[in-house]
């Protein structure tokens, strides 16, 4: 949500913002929000004065009853009372535009930074460079799923008949091959000074609302029947919710933490073979990083961040590469954001597997997080990104690592988490 301030004082800028991200059927909202925070203005003056009044005439009644004049009090009492009623109908109206700004507000997109490519959807996303090198093996590589199968890692059909489609169980080395990388991007975030939590995996509305844009929310989010809970589509939710309402101390920043979850989507699997994977699926475990910090150092953040998450798969040994995000494709709060990507030798292309992204103030605004320091009060930025998601992060392991023998090289980084063991084998 942007400073109601950009609306009074630029709404040339705002809109010029909206129509960078295609969204010109919100084109009206600014022109809306503009005269209704008028209104409310107007409407606060008028407030304002009659409660000066109420508070003149409150003074006189004492001073008539004195000097006995006690039918001229009762008259200003009659009128203190109308204007109690009118202050009363006055700030009842400021509360109700006040909502119906925040409502329109809260679809109004976040400014973005001008290096963000301009372009309307994810296809004219931006490759900004590659790390490592993308091979593609003399011998070929065949699907996740099959490989998994051959070391008995996945039973898909028994989670069919338990959870439904969208669901599995990891088995084996590969279900400890799949800890292993969690266990080690915690300990990687660890190593970098960030502050380890657990948080919990389900959230009110309202954090909802303050992490993520509505759209949003209802494609991801599964709500708790009967309750004001949702299970959370990414710990960045609940991390982030941790400090609503709160104001931070200058020594407490920058805060920076690495958080451990389950991640629960509503995201609909493809059809075909990829329906037999686990590249969509409605349950995944993830690592993830959350920053809070001073505007100014937002960015500075921001490169750190997606940095993390290139080294860590690339001490994986997986090729990956950065594809910066293009207007159309940032979400509404997002200031900046890139995707990581790796190399898949069997499609020969690569896919996502990490997002990271500055969200400006949009998160701590909608959420009350502020400092207050020498420049007074004001909201800080909040980031986040992916250290290490699976399935997705143990499909580009598995593919990359993938032997001619059908055998899979276990990472000489993961190899501690795994009892020592070089690689898994498959299972006759």
């Amino acid at each position: 949500m942007i400073d109601i301030k950009l609306i009074r004082e630029n709404r040339d800028l705002v809109k010029e913002n909206i129509k960078k991200k295609f969204q010109d059927e919100k084109l009206p909202l600014v022109d809306e929000v503009f005269e209704l925070d008028k209104t409310v203005r107007e409407v606060q003056v008028k407030a304002d004065g009659l409660k000066a009044n109420k508070n003149k005439l409150s003074g006189e009644i004492g001073k008539l009853m004195k000097e006995g004049k006690k039918e001229e009090a009762e008259e200003i009492k009659k009128e203190i009372a109308k204007t109690g009623d009118e202050i009363v109908s006055l700030e009842k109206q400021q509360e109700e535009l006040t909502n119906e700004i925040r409502q329109k507000m809260m679809v109004i997109p976040q400014i973005i930074d001008d290096t963000v490519p301009i372009g309307k959807d994810d296809s004219e996303n931006v490759e900004v460079q590659r790390f490592g090198e993308p091979v593609v093996p003399s011998y070929e590589i065949p699907y996740h799923a099959d490989i998994i199968e051959a070391v008995k890692g996945m039973d898909k059909d028994a989670a069919g008949r338990t959870s439904g489609q969208g669901f599995y169980y990891l088995l084996g080395d590969i279900a400890r091959l799949h800890e292993a990388m969690i266990a080690y991007g915690r300990d990687y975030m660890i190593d970098h000074g960030f502050t380890y939590a657990i948080p919990p995996f389900m959230i009110h509305s309202d954090v909802v609302t303050g992490v993520m844009s509505f759209p949003e929310m209802e494609a991801m989010m599964y709500k708790i029947e009967g309750e004001d809970l949702y299970l959370i589509g990414t710990s960045e939710h609940s991390m982030i919710g941790k400090f609503k309402d709160q104001i931070l101390k200058k020594e407490e920043l920058p805060i920076h933490m690495t958080s451990y979850s389950p991640c629960f989507r509503k995201e609909g699997g493809s059809h075909g073979l990829e329906e037999r994977g686990l590249y969509r699926v409605h349950q995944f475990e993830k690592q993830e990083m959350i920053v809070i910090c001073e505007p100014e150092e937002s960015m500075d953040w921001y490169n750190k961040m997606w940095n993390f998450t290139v080294e860590i798969f690339r001490n994986m040994d997986i090729p990956v590469r950065q594809l910066e995000c293009c207007s159309g494709d940032l979400a509404d709060l997002k200031v900046k954001s890139c995707d990581i990507e790796a190399w898949s030798p069997r499609q020969q292309k690569y896919f996502e597997v990490a997002s990271c992204s500055n969200l400006g103030d949009a998160q701590a605004r909608r959420l009350g997080i502020r400092e207050k320091g020498e420049k007074g009060t004001y909201y800080l930025h909040t980031l986040n990104n992916t250290v290490v998601a699976t399935p997705r992060g143990l499909i580009a392991l598995i593919e990359n690592n993938y032997q001619e023998d059908g055998s899979i090289k276990i990472p000489k980084v993961l190899q501690p988490y795994m009892g020592g063991k070089e690689k898994i084998e498959i299972q006759k």
